[in-house]
């Protein structure tokens, strides 16, 4: 799989900790420098220590709208969408109109969800992690079956973070892509899950492809995750400095792999 894609590069931006004009910034540096997916991400708080949640944040859906029409190129997502926060129909509505806002760069990211304190702090049932699944899974298909239906309709590509056995089999159902939190041993247990589960349900599996987060030297972490079977490494970006140093060098090494210049 890893050998039939490009490598890519997405930068996640973390709308929190700055100013909104310092959170716009680093969206539009990131799609200077070349990267191939900007990420926001669907949290009410900064993530990281306790004593940090108050800090400044803004709604993930209404900042990526407003990247929709600052950039031009990049491809643009959530990473990812918790489904327990909104309506499947209604978050399927949602990415559609960003979709064709930013002239069809739109990837939608769904997630289970997995921070009580959110969930509890703006009034959500957190649930038991089965039950969260189930809600991932009811809402990849209403997602699915509203994009056919709405006027104008948007082909959105489905992306799923997930990594518990019953969630890839979600993965392997509904998924485009597949982004995952794991590394190692761990990553290839999954990934073999994943095309297991493929396999049950008549499902050719690299045609999901496969996302993962990264961080330290590119020419070390990258090749054992490219072994793996991923081929999109994500960055993330934080305030209130949205350092772009780290991005560069994934650039970099994802130039040079893929052979030339861009991704």
């Amino acid at each position: 799989m890893a050998e039939s894609r490009r490598v890519r590069v997405g930068v996640q931006v973390a709308p929190a900790l700055g100013d909104f004009a310092d959170v716009r910034r680093a969206a539009l540096a990131a799609e200077e420098l070349g990267a191939d997916v900007l990420f926001g991400w669907d949290h009410f708080f900064p993530l990281g220590r306790a004593e940090e949640r108050a800090g400044k944040h803004f709604e993930g859906w209404m900042t990526l709208a407003s990247w929709a029409e600052a950039t031009s190129r990049v491809e643009l997502g959530m990473l990812v969408s918790c489904v327990a926060y909104r309506n499947p129909d209604l978050l399927a509505d949602m990415a559609r109109t960003v979709d064709h806002i930013s002239g069809g760069r739109v990837v939608l990211g769904l997630g289970a969800g997995f921070r009580r304190f959110e969930y509890e702090a703006y009034g959500y049932e957190f649930g038991t992690a089965g039950e969260r699944v189930a809600q991932l899974a009811e809402a990849a298909r209403r997602v699915r079956g509203r994009l056919r239906v709405l006027n104008p309709p948007a082909d959105v590509p489905l992306l799923l973070a997930a990594n518990g056995p019953k969630a890839l089999r979600v993965v392997a159902e509904h998924a485009d892509r597949w982004h995952t939190f794991a590394a190692g041993e761990e990553l290839t247990r999954a990934s073999r899950v994943v095309d297991d589960r493929c396999a049950e349900v008549g499902r050719d599996p690299a045609e999901i492809e496969r996302s993962a987060f990264v961080r330290g030297d590119p020419s070390e972490v990258g090749p054992d995750f490219l072994a793996r079977g991923v081929t999109t490494f994500v960055v993330l970006v934080e305030g209130p400095v949205f350092g772009m140093a780290e991005v560069r060098r994934w650039l970099g090494w994802r130039d040079r792999v893929n052979g030339g210049a861009g991704g």
